[in-house]
């Protein structure tokens, strides 16, 4: 096959690149960019360009199309919500791992994004990703977001089993650096951001919709979470931590039985699926899934409070981004799900 990646400068398209380059059913990888374009990609990324030194080629839908069998979109917010339609009407296949197609409500994108959304029909066209619960993607994948991966995977055992108050959810969730993107800012600067922890994006990260048009999904009295964003100094690797109270009914069964049907609800919920690690009361750290593709998950409850705490970490680059994008890959064209994808963290 001939993939296009469109975006390979950012991290998330780096890491994809190399993934690409390892896959055994990809015989090349076509580079797509806007700024910087015909120039090699040795000028950017001098060691990526071992083995050999592609281009980067100007970037239009046409070109891509005729030039490729899929595409791959590693591109900030608020470029594939201009082009999508023209892949969307020929049935081309693409893999977005930006923002711009994740929400159907095009005004939540524009309130959320703060940019023009791609048109509803388009919006309705794409699947979303996240493969432990979309295995079968549509032609135009919306790649999640890694906040939302960490924490829709954390909760969906307890949501779609009704077994916790909707209204009570709270999400703590913590990022390493890299999910910040590589342009530079002032939070990102590294006399900002060592020894140091920042609350940011606070109520307002665009991930919040996207987490709740899920979470929605699975039970229509969900309207809304409490959502936070930390940034932290570790390089990658998300940790999300969740609490929300029991419902009454299973607050009920005494400490034994809910402790007993919390990890019921969890085996159920991941029997089968490859990339989700369930730690139980062990709870789990970064350091657990960095550089792998897992989701390494733990839970407790407290029998003082009624909260159940779960926890879920991931590797933003992979997990969050680069690996469920191969995930999807995989899926989409009848490949093993976990073909070049990391399966073993660094936990050293």
């Amino acid at each position: 096959m001939k993939v296009g990646l469109v975006g390979v400068s950012g991290y998330a398209g780096t890491v994809l690149y190399q993934l690409l380059q390892q896959h055994p059913h990809v015989d090349e990888v076509v580079l797509y960019g806007h700024s910087e374009t015909n120039i090699h990609l040795s000028k950017i990324l001098p060691y990526l360009a071992l083995d050999n030194d592609p281009i980067i080629y100007a970037f239009t839908p046409a070109k891509v199309m005729a030039e490729t069998d899929c595409v791959f979109f590693a591109t900030s917010a608020g470029v594939t919500s201009k082009v999508a339609h023209e892949f969307i009407a020929a049935d081309f296949p693409v893999i977005d791992l930006s923002g711009d197609m994740r929400l159907k409500d095009p005004a939540a994108y524009a309130q959320w994004y703060k940019k023009d959304p791609a048109a509803a029909e388009d919006l309705a066209a794409a699947s979303y990703g996240l493969t432990e619960f979309h295995p079968q993607p549509g032609k135009y994948v919306a790649n999640p977001g890694c906040y939302a991966t960490a924490t829709i995977i954390g909760l969906a055992p307890l949501v779609q089993q009704h077994l916790i108050q909707p209204e009570s959810i709270i999400v703590d969730a913590k990022s390493g650096l890299s999910g910040a993107g590589k342009k530079l800012t002032t939070s990102s600067h590294f006399v900002s951001a060592d020894e140091n922890v920042t609350l940011y994006k606070a109520n307002a990260h665009q991930h919040i919709p996207e987490i709740v048009q899920q979470l929605h999904a699975w039970d229509a009295s969900i309207h809304a979470v409490q959502f936070m964003t930390t940034l932290i100094p570790v390089d990658r690797g998300i940790m999300s931590t969740m609490y929300a109270h029991v419902t009454p009914e299973l607050a009920a069964k005494g400490s034994t039985a809910i402790n007993d049907q919390l990890d019921a609800a969890f085996s159920v919920t991941y029997s089968g699926k490859p990339f989700v690690h369930l730690a139980g009361a062990q709870l789990p750290s970064i350091k657990d899934v960095a550089y792998s593709n897992y989701t390494a998950l733990g839970w407790v409850y407290n029998e003082l409070t009624g909260v159940v705490t779960v926890v879920s970490v991931i590797d933003n680059m992979l997990k969050g981004a680069a690996g469920q994008a191969m995930e999807n890959f995989n899926l989409l064209f009848g490949f093993p799900q976990a073909t070049a994808i990391p399966q073993q963290p660094a936990i050293i």
